[in-house]
């Protein structure tokens, strides 16, 4: 077991990817999971929650932002994962310099403090947002993700490694849509939707989870690491919440209206989760592209086969029906 007996530390522990690594990193009987958010509510429902699993947990509030807290939490640790950030579109948008802060400054933080205390590996999240960034959210994964990858080019004789992970949608996150139709609907019975041909891809907890523990196990250094995820309209998305929503809470159906208010500012009609330039040196494996850097050893991916040139866009991807998406809605248990 990867984790057996190790120390693992992870930054924005209380948020939903942070929670669910957790909830898998205890299976393998690590010595110690840290858990560092700046929500301390969060953290006294998460140390209820666990119960008396919390015996390998350790609790500390702390904000990347502050490199000291940084290099505190991290003494000793062996083990990394990044998952913290500012990540929705608006308010990053309006409140650009706090973005910056957190997404940036925070992941500088980050690797600074993980060079100087000796941490063997470190996989930071990113977004499907980060290519060709139309918002600001976006411009900050994508500087983020560079940093992650000019630190491993640059950590000299230190053994450290540092990878990224490019997400689309988690379904049931707290940035996640659904939550926000459900409240439409009890509120005002009434969806609010940008373009109903809008496409996003969505992947669920358990596949954003278990895409960044493998990253962390077998990355060398240098890698974004992308998942094959399906393709989503958001007009199904809505008319498939407002179907089971209707069902659950003895709604009529016919009742409850979609209402297109066109696209807000830095907002994108699709997304883009690999360019053509990282096409032209990716690997390709069943659930995954691997997208080495310059100086990464391709030997460790001997079962991968060079990936085909193109954009990975969600307009370019055939959507999954509405039954499809229903069926993943109700195995989630999302509504």
């Amino acid at each position: 077991m990867f984790f057996k007996n190790k120390k693992v530390l992870i930054i924005g522990g209380t948020g939903t990817i942070g929670r669910s690594l957790l909830t898998h990193i205890l299976t393998e009987e690590p010595e110690v999971v840290v858990i560092v958010s700046r929500d301390e509510y969060k953290q006294h429902l998460l140390q209820s929650e666990m119960g008396s699993k919390s015996s390998k947990i350790r609790y500390f509030i702390g904000d990347i932002r502050n490199y000291d807290r940084m290099l505190n939490v991290m003494e000793d640790i062996d083990y990394v994962f990044h998952v913290a950030a500012m990540k929705h579109v608006t308010h990053c948008e309006e409140n650009p310099f706090e973005a910056v802060l957190t997404n940036i400054i925070g992941t500088q933080n980050v690797i600074k403090a993980a060079k100087t205390q000796g941490v063997k590996k470190v996989v930071f999240s990113s977004s499907d947002k980060a290519i060709a960034p139309t918002n600001n959210y976006g411009a900050t994964k994508l500087t983020a993700e560079r940093l992650i990858h000019a630190a491993q080019q640059s950590k000299g004789s230190n053994k450290i490694s540092f990878s990224s992970v490019r997400f689309g949608n988690v379904m049931g996150s707290r940035g996640s849509v659904i939550p926000l139709f459900l409240k439409q609907i009890n509120e005002n019975k009434k969806i609010s939707i940008t373009d109903p041909n809008m496409s996003r891809f969505m992947m669920t907890v358990e596949q954003a989870t278990l895409m960044t523990i493998e990253a962390m196990k077998e990355s060398i250094g240098g890698e974004t690491f992308i998942l094959k995820m399906p393709v989503v309209l958001i007009k199904d998305l809505a008319e498939v919440v407002i179907e089971e929503a209707a069902n659950k809470y003895n709604m009529n159906v016919d009742e409850i209206a979609i209402e297109e208010i066109g696209l807000r500012p830095g907002e994108k009609k699709y997304e883009e989760l690999m360019t053509f330039e990282e096409s032209l040196k990716a690997l390709e494996l069943p659930n995954m592209f691997i997208v080495p850097s310059n100086s990464s050893d391709l030997s460790n991916y001997q079962k991968a086969i060079k990936a085909k040139p193109g954009t990975y866009q969600s307009s370019h991807q055939k959507p999954i029906t509405k039954e499809v998406l229903r069926q993943l809605i109700q195995n989630q248990s999302l509504i």
